[in-house]
């Protein structure tokens, strides 16, 4: 008979998982007998932090949950950081964790990793968090916890007690999914777009798995599309493509141009919207949305608000469409994506160069991840920016803004996807956060390209300061020596300037195993 620590490993296997990124310890032992016994691929990170990041990494691209096993109290608290970034992108995570004896808990009897109350801590991030307290429980928490990705995807929590987990667990779990959502009514959409005559479409994240659907629809209405941050990559070099983010100026007059916005899988969130913190949004005559999350769509006013998954109804929509005349949509975006430019250049002259830099590196690896943390190159390219894989553009900048995410994340996307260039985007201040992910590379030979601006500072925030009269304190920590690093977990190294860069990326691609590119600012 297996024990319930067995059962639930083997369980998640018959789900379809394939990878647990997880550090063991003495709270976990028995959930490792269950890993050892079930067909899961085993990633251990340098920290939980790591573990979290990489599960989310992971999930964007293989669209599956990315699950974390870590241990009771640190463990979970390490990982709280990942999981409100997954939570603020809607991404699904599955965080199985220990916890102390259930005749100990809320009783404050000092135990190794005691919290007051671990799950209630879990619940301030995670969609869904359970507690099983037998092998009786087992079946029913497992089955709400993927029924608790269903819908706008999040983290979910599964805490099994130390005194739980190498019981007897039961013979048959059940695969229960969660039943699959009615199909919309889109016709009040359908009849509001077959009466515009200057349509636009804002494509948030919830497309990013429908570029086919999305670009039918937008040549049917000849609607210019803007891009949220988690949609770029979608109608790469197409006319009607305006990856450019609506906090710019620019963009916003293409928006309040419109008679009518089709917004589409977006929160309309403030950072994507209103970056810069005026307390303004774009005006959007005719508001249309379709949003997986009824709670979101509550949250925004619309003429029309229509709750369904854009993987099951954006290609309805296109396809039921009537074809318009032509509206000057390639105009218009070819417009907005000029004016977006000559307003970066005369706002944030030095952001110009970083998005030329990141195109650079598009070019020398088409069709690659690009996974990016908080850092002035990924910012500039998160205000314009046209990538060249759909889903391949992401990072820790928008929702959360966690620093540390572009090095763990990239390893759960090269995980998910061992075929495709996998490049990672930071500074040298947000590499230290989780610098030791690197050795994962290493250990498992992931072919990565890690890219480090290194200006020796927080620049951004320095700047900030600065800006406002403030003394730039504690904006300058001493980047290391990433050459040495890189020496020290395995990894290769090259070392460039800007106007370098070009040069220094002839030939690197395919790698042979990870790689660390300094760039010297």
């Amino acid at each position: 008979m297996p024990t319930i620590g067995q059962a639930l490993a083997q369980n998640l296997v018959d789900r379809g998982v394939e990878v647990v990124f997880g550090i063991p310890g003495v709270h976990t032992i028995e959930l490792y007998r269950g890993i050892e016994a079930a067909d899961i691929r085993h990633v251990t990170p340098r920290h939980e932090q790591g573990a979290g990041f990489m599960a989310d990494g992971y999930a964007r691209i293989s669209g599956k949950p990315g699950v974390v096993f870590v241990i009771t109290g640190p463990g979970l608290v390490n990982t709280l950081t990942p999981m409100a970034q997954a939570r603020a992108d809607s991404s699904p995570m599955i965080v199985v964790t220990g916890v102390n004896r259930r005749d100990s808990l809320g009783k404050g009897l000092g135990l190794l990793h005691e919290l007051p109350d671990q799950l209630g801590l879990s619940k301030t991030v995670s969609k869904h968090a359970e507690q099983v307290e037998d092998a009786a429980g087992l079946d029913g928490a497992l089955g709400r916890a993927f029924a608790g990705l269903a819908g706008r995807p999040a983290p979910v929590h599964i805490e099994v007690p130390t005194d739980v987990m190498g019981l007897q667990g039961p013979d048959d779990l059940s695969l229960t999914d969660a039943p699959a959502p009615d199909d919309p009514d889109l016709a009040p959409i359908l009849a509001r777009l077959t009466e515009c005559a200057r349509p636009v479409i804002i494509a948030g994240g919830g497309c990013r798995r429908q570029d086919a659907a999305l670009t039918q629809l937008a040549e049917k209405l000849d609607a210019p599309v803007v891009q949220t941050v988690n949609a770029r990559g979608l109608m790469h070099g197409h006319a009607l493509t305006v990856a450019a983010s609506p906090s710019l100026h620019a963009v916003r007059e293409l928006i309040e141009d419109a008679d009518c916005v089709l917004a589409l899988g977006t929160e309309l969130g403030p950072t994507d919207y209103d970056m810069y913190a005026t307390g303004s949004y774009p005006r959007m005559a005719s508001l249309l949305r379709i949003d997986i999350c009824p709670e979101q769509l509550r949250r925004h006013p619309a003429e029309v608000a229509v709750t369904g998954d854009l993987d099951r109804c954006l290609s309805r929509l296109a396809a039921e469409i009537d074809s318009k005349p032509g509206t000057g949509g390639a105009g218009r975006a070819e417009a907005a994506r000029n004016a977006a430019l000559r307003e970066i250049d005369t706002t944030a002259p030095g952001y110009s160069a970083l998005i030329e830099q990141i195109e650079t590196l598009r070019d020398a690896a088409p069709g690659a991840i690009m996974v990016g943390d908080s850092t002035q190159a990924v910012y500039a390219a998160n205000l314009a920016y046209d990538h060249d894989r759909p889903g391949g553009w992401f990072n820790g900048a928008t929702g959360f803004g966690a620093l540390g995410f572009a090095i763990p994340a990239a390893i759960g996307a090269a995980i998910a996807d061992p075929t495709a260039p996998v490049i990672a985007l930071m500074g040298d201040g947000g590499a230290q956060f989780t610098l030791p992910e690197l050795g994962v590379a290493s250990d498992e030979n992931i072919p990565i390209l890690f890219v480090v601006w290194n200006n020796n500072a927080f620049l951004e925030i320095a700047n900030s300061m600065e800006a406002a009269g403030i003394k730039a304190t504690g904006c300058h920590p001493g980047a290391p020596d990433f050459e040495a690093v890189s020496a020290a977990y395995g990894l290769g190294f090259k070392r460039t300037s800007p106007d370098q860069l070009r040069a220094a990326l002839a030939d690197l691609f395919p790698l042979s195993g990870p790689m660390l590119l300094e760039i010297e600012m």
